[in-house]
């Protein structure tokens, strides 16, 4: 595979991430947690401080110059996100929080739109933020929540889907990668029979948009939602992709400033798409930097990343698994480049902290997917998840503290 991605320099992609060449513990860092948060490239960091140094103003209400710069560049963020996951409209492309913000906005949204006995339908492979905001709607409304659940290798049992779709069937909702297990939903099938049964499908995207290419309009979804984190922006924002007839269906999220057209004491008339669902002064900053980020994606090239990804998984999961103490949990046909496992009985907490003192950083935990967990009956795992920058040589720097860490506990 390494022949088919010969332009991709990783040497000179890590010196675009200032933090990946600190030491840990006197230690160089070896950056695994990528599933929880990405590090910055230099120009987005450069880009947050052209920001506040030039342009910093309120967006949509001024006429000088500054508030007007603003708009224009916030604004054409929003059109890079609309060309980058190929929606049909920019209005289609809310700003919002993050995914967890996006999937309560359209949560709070179907309040008016499903009756008591009605049902949702989530995934046994979900993150916590694509399981709450389902449970309190249903438990507000008397509607019922299924569960699609999964099976030995970490993928989602097809067949048993197929049984919980009915005509009560109102919306679907599952992510597109596992952020705990990596396992890659079959999505545009998915989504193809909830559609079939009369229900919309919202995606939590957030840990597809860093990783691969994403086409709303193929996949034929509903709601798409990510967050700016993941895919090396900032944080503190995140977008939530709706067709255009389903974000009219749905009442504002908020009230306030921004999102209406007219207020008065016996009235207020709200304001068309995309403002509606964005109350107060947005994350404006963070916004426009979103597009950077976006820009600096398409630079590399998706096909690409997702080549050297797969290539890192592949020789991650081989180098596991020399030992025979290893367990990956989580083993789909279709992964993205993340490792779930764990070391005999060893805790993965115990593991965690000693190989961050030789600079290894790890997520250990449930990594708020505690309904995986309890699927497999364990209490948490290590997750290894990579990135485009990491290369084989951390991936054998992390065995080397994986066995010290046996040794040390054993």
């Amino acid at each position: 595979m390494g022949t088919e991605i010969l332009s991709f320099d990783v040497e000179k992609i890590r010196e675009q991430f200032p933090v990946l060449n600190q030491r840990v513990n006197g230690y160089p860092l070896v950056y695994f947690d990528n599933a929880a948060t990405s590090q910055k490239p230099r120009a987005v960091i450069d880009a947050i401080s052209e920001y506040y140094q030039t342009i910093n103003s309120n967006v949509h209400r001024g006429v000088h110059h500054l508030s007007q710069l603003a708009t224009d560049a916030y604004e054409k963020a929003r059109e890079k996100v609309q060309l980058h996951i190929n929606a049909r409209h920019t209005h289609e492309i809310i700003f919002t929080k993050g995914t967890t913000d996006s999937i309560n906005l359209v949560a709070s949204g179907f309040r008016d739109l499903i009756k008591e006995g009605d049902e949702i339908i989530i995934s046994a492979l979900e993150h916590h933020s694509n399981i709450v905001p389902w449970q309190m709607l249903c438990e507000k409304i008397r509607a019922k929540l299924k569960v699609i659940p999964f099976n030995d290798m970490g993928e989602l049992i097809q067949e048993e889907y197929d049984k919980l779709l009915s005509e009560k069937t109102r919306l679907v909702a599952f992510n597109h990668i596992s952020n705990a297990l990596g396992t890659i939903n079959p999505a545009k099938e998915m989504i193809a029979k909830a559609h079939a049964a009369g229900a919309a499908v919202l995606i939590d995207g957030a840990q597809a948009i860093p990783h691969m290419a994403v086409d709303v309009q193929d996949l034929n979804a509903d709601f798409y939602a990510f967050s700016s984190h993941k895919m090396f922006g900032p944080t503190g924002v995140g977008i939530l992709y709706g067709k255009e007839k389903w974000l009219e269906k749905l009442p504002p999220y908020q009230g306030g400033g921004e999102m209406i057209k007219t207020v008065s004491f016996k009235k207020t008339t709200y304001a068309g798409l995309p403002h509606k669902f964005e109350a107060g002064t947005p994350n404006i900053e963070a916004g426009i930097v979103l597009g950077v980020a976006v820009d600096f994606l398409q630079e590399i090239g998706l096909e690409n990343i997702a080549a050297y990804e797969q290539e890192l998984l592949e020789y991650g999961t081989q180098r596991l698994m020399e030992f025979d103490f290893m367990r990956i949990i989580g083993q789909a046909e279709n992964k993205a480049s993340v490792i779930s496992f764990l070391m005999g009985d060893l805790h993965p907490y115990d593991v965690g902290s000693i190989v961050d003192k030789l600079g290894i950083a790890l997520r250990t935990g449930h990594h708020c997917a505690q309904p995986i967990m309890d699927g497999f009956n364990i209490p948490g795992t290590l997750r290894a998840s990579f990135s485009f920058y990491n290369t084989k040589g951390e991936t054998d720097r992390m065995i080397e503290a994986l066995k010290k860490a046996k040794m040390m506990l054993s």
